[in-house]
């Protein structure tokens, strides 16, 4: 690397956003450390390197394993020296209705990628970005960070977290020329529904959910239709680490825009009648 290149890490790069991500900044000049659970995966990331030649490197990163975070960190610092960039984007969806999830097999595995596996990559980063006095964490967050809607409670709660962890680490980072930003995206076109996954009960018909989740499930099926690109999120990200003051939170999607006006402008009641049609 040059002595001016900056370093970034992107957590859960093996496919849609973090992928794209990856991708983009190296694009941009950042020597990119594409982090992912699963190297069998990373077939794709490393063509696209090969291809145009992109100084992206590929780096086993589970962000449930202490010891397999703190390695990695140390090996990236010892190579290429600092880091600038963190962008947590690991995590993954919980769909189903409270009272049919499992705490301890479904809810708490729910927190340990996007919550508590944010905060261990986020806590192994912050003493190297505090010694250089600068660097830039960037929370892959959710337009479910906003408001809730039926289905979501899990995944909802998690970003929820990540945003009040995030609002607080900005006041706390600031002093030490650190800046924390949240990206909040609506409807993307990735594999994140895919991966999605439905509580046990949630699939058994006898549940009282059952046809409300039904019914989610088909609508959420016709606005993906309409989803963003996942680059407009990778736009929203390279522009945030490249601003000298970016903002503390980015939209991204017409959809999620549109939402969030409505939760600002809307009583309770009406942006509660308005989610409510998602079960109808």
């Amino acid at each position: 690397m040059s002595v001016s290149q900056k370093v970034a890490i992107v957590t859960g790069s093996s496919s849609g956003i973090g992928l794209e991500t990856s991708v983009s900044l190296a694009q941009n000049g950042f020597l990119t450390y594409a982090t992912m659970r699963n190297l069998d995966k990373s077939s794709i990331i490393k063509t696209a390197a090969d291809n145009e030649g992109l100084p992206i490197k590929v780096v086993q990163l589970n962000v449930a394993d202490n010891r397999m975070i703190n390695n990695a960190i140390q090996a990236i610092v010892s190579e290429a020296g600092r880091i600038d960039i963190l962008v947590n984007n690991a995590g993954y969806g919980l769909v189903g209705a409270f009272e049919d999830l499992s705490i301890d097999d479904e809810i708490k595995n729910q927190y340990e990628t996007n919550v508590f596996g944010l905060m261990r990559v986020t806590q192994a980063v912050l003493p190297i970005m505090r010694r250089q006095k600068s660097g830039i964490i960037v929370n892959v967050s959710s337009g479910a960070g906003l408001f809730g809607y039926p289905g979501g409670s899990a995944y909802v709660s998690t970003k929820f977290a990540v945003e009040g962890l995030s609002e607080s680490m900005a006041y706390e980072l600031e002093p030490f020329g650190i800046k924390v930003v949240l990206i909040e995206p609506g409807f993307i076109k990735t594999n994140f529904a895919n991966a999605m996954v439905l509580a046990k009960k949630a699939q058994d018909p006898s549940s009282p959910y059952s046809e409300m989740m039904q019914r989610i499930q088909a609508n959420s099926k016709e606005m993906a239709k309409n989803a963003s690109s996942v680059d407009v999120v990778s736009k929203a990200i390279l522009e945030a680490v490249k601003s000298k003051s970016p903002n503390l939170r980015y939209l991204v999607g017409k959809d999620v825009e549109a939402w969030a006006a409505s939760k600002k402008t809307m009583e309770d009641t009406e942006f509660h009648n308005m989610m409510q049609n998602l079960t109808r």
